[in-house]
């Protein structure tokens, strides 16, 4: 992960609370999980949707 160490990691962690507050942070988490999902999921379709578009030669 870049050079980050457990320090910085905990720092960052300190920041975003700081920024967002305790209360939003779930809401953010699951809507950034929710986004990473349907980007997986786009991306799966988009190489299976590539795989079948291909010309037999």
């Amino acid at each position: 992960m870049a050079g980050l160490t457990g320090w910085h990691l905990l720092i960052l962690i300190a920041v975003v609370l700081l920024l967002f507050g305790a209360k939003r942070l779930p809401e953010m988490a699951r809507a950034l999980g929710q986004s990473a999902r349907i980007l997986r999921r786009e991306l799966k379709d988009a190489a299976a949707t590539e795989q079948t578009d291909t010309p037999y030669r």
